[in-house]
């Protein structure tokens, strides 16, 4: 429980949260950019490889698009993503993470507004799955607030549109 490797999840747990509370978009790529480094440092001492190399490739692609949106980076990231993870792949639990970080670099670069936090949703749930399959406290603990932020927030975007959008009158 107070192991190295717990104790930086319970780090890359107060990142997250420190970047959710931003305003300012630069502050909140540099906390997720910290974030996502750290939780690479965790998972390597948890020994998951797959997920040590996907959050390590979400550090540098954090900080990519804090300069460009474009669909080009977008693909190279996603095919790093997917060759390096599945060259350090340890077995069948190693697509999790994959499959994470390549639908979060998707839904960053490519949507906006409740499809881009829907495929956020899905990234997330499947690295809460990976935290939980790598025995991280820090990272169940992340996830699962992440993904219940998101959800509030995927409602209250629902429910915004639904109040601008006037309901038709009755002939």
């Amino acid at each position: 429980m107070f192991s190295l490797a717990q104790c930086l999840g319970y780090l890359v747990f107060a990142f997250s949260i420190a970047g959710f509370l931003q305003k300012k978009d630069q502050r909140f790529k540099l906390l997720m950019t910290l974030q996502s480094a750290t939780y690479a440092i965790h998972f390597a001492l948890l020994g998951n490889p797959a997920a040590m190399t996907s959050a390590g490739i979400s550090s540098v692609r954090m900080l990519t698009s804090m300069r460009s949106q474009s669909p080009w980076l977008a693909a190279v990231f996603v095919a790093l993503n997917i060759g390096l993870g599945l060259y350090v792949a340890s077995g069948w639990h190693s697509i999790v993470p994959i499959l994470g970080g390549t639908l979060g670099t998707v839904a960053v670069f490519l949507f906006k507004g409740i499809p881009m936090r829907l495929l956020i949703l899905c990234s997330t749930l499947l690295w809460l799955g990976n935290a939980f399959l790598s025995g991280s406290i820090g990272g169940v603990m992340l996830e699962t607030t992440s993904a219940t932020l998101n959800i509030i927030t995927i409602y209250r975007l629902f429910a915004a549109r639904r109040a601008a959008v006037p309901v038709a009158e009755s002939a």
